[in-house]
């Protein structure tokens, strides 16, 4: 009589309930891994979220509501792009100044290669 399953399957799929369970773990560890890898991403976006949707909204009203542009039209949505970036360079702009004025606080001297380390590394600090 022939087996019911080739040679080549058996290598290939594995065998019993070892292969099984191999499989399962092998498996379940992935899961595990995608799931802790989502969730700090979403405590980040949470996060981040909450902090920019009021800029969002505030965005929003200074071109629909100020200015008084169709939420539907190409100039609301120049509008958008134009304010979010210009407050985004403005964000990162304050950043470096305080990041500058913490180094100049500890007595560092601007144009120093000290006082550079220094606003890079204060401005990585979380």
């Amino acid at each position: 009589m022939f087996p019911l399953t080739s040679y080549k399957i058996t290598q290939t799929l594995g065998h019993g309930a070892p292969a099984l369970l191999g499989r399962l773990a092998r498996a379940s560890a992935v899961t595990v891994g995608a799931t802790a890898i989502a969730l700090l991403a979403f405590t980040q976006t949470s996060a981040d979220a909450a902090e920019d949707s009021s800029r969002v909204a505030q965005e929003h009203h200074a071109c629909a509501v100020v200015l008084g542009l169709d939420p539907s039209g190409d100039r609301y949505d120049t509008c958008i792009m134009s304010l979010d970036r210009s407050l985004s360079e403005w964000d990162q702009e304050r950043l470096v100044r305080s990041d500058r004025s913490t180094c100049a606080q500890k007595g560092l001297q601007p144009g120093t290669p000290a006082f550079a380390v220094c606003v890079v590394k204060t401005g990585q600090s979380p």
